[in-house]
């Protein structure tokens, strides 16, 4: 059975491992990024993953999910944020193909992370597939019979950069914004609390805490249903931090999706949250690579 190493590149840690055909693990781990010592750094990371790997693995495929905006048909990043200095233009594929003469494929973390949900998680069956990570920003993938849909330039379903009365989607609707709101309501010293903190006390009744997550769940119903009058996805899937509280957000963000969208559309869209957790791109990286090299998919 074929064993493929995979890797994700997030801007905290790096998680890596080796999976077989079967979409079992063998093996996982995970390292910090350190992405201030940039992209020439993380490079140097993957490659020491896989050296180590090469000892007891004889693998097909280097399948690699990264942060960033991804040319996947060159494997390049065409363009990282300041968090990540130089890594914009890095040539991950042809790095590591050069480097181990073995295939390798490069996608964005959150096209990876619906692909993952697409076929063996919260999206298994469906025919459009709407998938979020909602985080520190918002991002967003949408799958389309077993293929991320990237847009003429690559750059489809950027959808925390849409614009929504008041701002952007990701400066209104992400869970940073959630925490900087209730810090300012509750004057408090920045970095003193985090979402979980807010959770906890919105559960207990802190009505501050209640009413900035309904905030927030206002503008991501908003968010949504606009997403969907253009695309009209099966299911839309809510991963990232937020899914750690998916017993009291579903029922809030069911009702302000509804909300916003026509009765004739809410009806035909399901809402689910993601499965795959800290896997979920190591997991897409594979069904990625699978998709671009179907004869190595085969035993």
């Amino acid at each position: 059975m074929r064993q493929y190493i995979c890797i994700d590149i997030g801007g905290t840690s790096i998680k890596y491992g080796v999976l077989e055909q079967s979409g079992q693990f063998l093996t996982t781990g995970e390292m910090p990024t350190e992405a201030h010592l940039g992209g020439p750094s993380i490079m140097e990371k993957a490659k020491q993953i896989i050296r180590e790997f090469l000892s007891s693995y004889t693998p097909s495929g280097i399948c690699v999910s990264t942060a960033g905006m991804v040319d996947c048909k060159k494997g390049r990043i065409t363009y990282s944020s300041p968090l990540i200095p130089n890594y914009t233009g890095t040539e991950i594929r042809s790095i590591l193909e050069r480097e181990f003469q073995i295939p390798c494929e490069v996608e964005n973390d959150v096209n990876c992370a619906g692909l993952a949900e697409y076929f063996a998680g919260a999206g298994r069956g469906s025919s459009i597939c709407l998938c979020l990570t909602i985080g520190t920003g918002i991002g967003g993938s949408i799958i389309i019979n077993d293929s991320v849909f990237h847009g003429f330039s690559g750059s489809g379903c950027e959808i925390g950069y849409m614009h929504l009365p008041g701002g952007s989607f990701q400066d209104l609707g992400s869970s940073k914004i959630l925490v900087e709101r209730v810090t300012q309501i509750k004057s408090l010293t920045p970095g003193n609390i985090n979402g979980k903190w807010i959770f906890e006390h919105a559960k207990a009744g802190d009505a501050d805490c209640i009413a900035a997550i309904d905030e927030m769940v206002d503008i991501l119903g908003m968010g949504i249903a606009n997403i969907c009058y253009v695309v009209n996805p099966e299911v839309v899937i809510l991963g990232g931090g937020i899914m750690a509280q998916k017993e009291y957000l579903y029922d809030k963000l069911r009702a302000s999706i509804d909300h916003y969208l026509l009765p004739s559309i809410s009806k035909h869209t399901k809402l689910a949250f993601a499965q795959n957790q800290n896997q979920a791109g190591m997991l897409g990286a594979y069904y990625h690579f699978c998709h671009c090299h179907p004869e190595l998919y085969r035993q």
